[in-house]
């Protein structure tokens, strides 16, 4: 919005700043940061109003999460109405780019609001039956990988090799979609103790900042040799402004947490990191960043195929942050160290802009 009116005046005096990507992401971030603080007390009240119990709580998790019980959940809410707005503020809304990740963040946001919904309703961890989430993710996926091909190409990029790809034609927009799906319930699987899942996605934010800036300028890109998508700079400002929202959720989430960000911000966070990584061209180097999210999938994958199979176990809870509290490890060493994987995962991301 403010993008459009300094346009409109042709960017003069103070507006030209305006113009700036970089200071429309710093100006995003602060302010994301500063509405999600404000709004931050009276929506975890509201939230404890409603809910009444809380979150439900696993019986077969860590004996020590059943003190968490009263705990409200859907504060995604909270960092979905401060990224919204910081958005709408701050962002070049002509972009199409911008619209399909826009998309999938509110779309699967939307999804677990209503698994959120159906698990504090009914006094349950099920939640909408998993076949009927997972096709209504793939479907907000499915129709934001198509608007982003009207902008950007369908082949997949290599990272650590200047220029190379893999044409992958009409498969492009499957593997698109498995990317963006894939990240919002890795995320959502991360997100099983107090700030475990919310400084990742900080990091991981802040790193994808700088690559969209980074793939969004022709001279930039071309001296790295990472793909040009044009426009892909306003992408920064969604970055920076997840980066805000999700800080300021962590004030509250902090151990012992006063909310929880539930399914509500866990699918869109990670959807919208997902969906990030496909606009820019850089699904791959999201794996590498986003590692962390990736180990906790696999171990839930891992231990779910093997115990079928034979009926033994691998971790001794999954997904993975449970296993290192069962072999002793305090809730808060298990989220920090964690975050330090996150940090040093971020690096070798960065690392792949220019080892090419």
């Amino acid at each position: 919005m403010l993008y459009l009116i300094a346009h409109y005046f042709q960017f003069e005096g103070l507006a030209n700043l305006i113009r700036y990507q970089t200071f429309r992401a710093g100006a995003a971030l602060m302010t994301a940061l500063v509405i999600g603080l404000i709004i931050g007390p009276r929506f975890i009240a509201m939230l404890r109003i409603r809910q009444g119990k809380g979150q439900p709580i696993r019986e077969d998790g860590p004996q020590s999460h059943l003190a968490k019980r009263g705990t409200p959940t859907m504060g995604g809410l909270m960092i979905l109405v401060s990224l919204v707005i910081s958005m709408l503020l701050w962002m070049d809304l002509t972009s199409p780019l911008v619209w399909a990740c826009i998309m999938v963040t509110l779309g699967f946001g939307a999804i677990g609001f209503l698994d959120d919904y159906d698990k504090v309703k009914k006094r349950t961890t099920a939640g909408v039956p998993g076949r009927v989430r997972l096709a209504a993710e793939f479907l907000v996926a499915g129709i934001a990988v198509w608007l982003m091909a009207q902008t950007v190409d369908t082949n997949l990029y290599v990272p650590f090799l200047s220029n190379h790809y893999v044409p992958l034609g009409p498969l492009y927009y499957a593997f698109a979609a498995f990317v963006i799906v894939g990240a919002g319930n890795a995320v959502n699987l991360t997100d099983g103790l107090d700030g475990l899942a919310t400084m990742p996605v900080v990091i991981a934010a802040g790193t994808f900042a700088i690559i969209a800036y980074l793939a969004g300028r022709a001279d930039f890109s071309a001296y790295l040799g990472i793909p040009h998508v044009p426009r892909a700079g306003e992408l920064a400002i969604l970055c920076a402004g997840i980066m805000g929202a999700c800080l300021a959720f962590l004030w509250f989430n902090a151990p012992p947490a006063a909310v929880f960000m539930g399914d509500t911000g866990s699918l869109a966070l990670g959807g919208a990191l997902g969906a990030i990584a496909v606009a820019a061209h850089h699904e791959i180097v999201l794996g590498v960043v986003g590692g962390l999210f990736v180990a906790e999938a696999l171990s839930v994958i891992i231990q779910v195929a093997v115990y079928k199979r034979t009926g033994k176990r691998v971790f001794k809870m999954a997904p993975i942050h449970h296993h290192f509290e069962q072999l002793g490890w305090k809730e808060s060493t298990v989220v920090i160290r964690f975050w330090i994987v996150s940090i040093v995962l971020a690096m070798i991301g960065l690392s792949t802009l220019k080892l090419r």
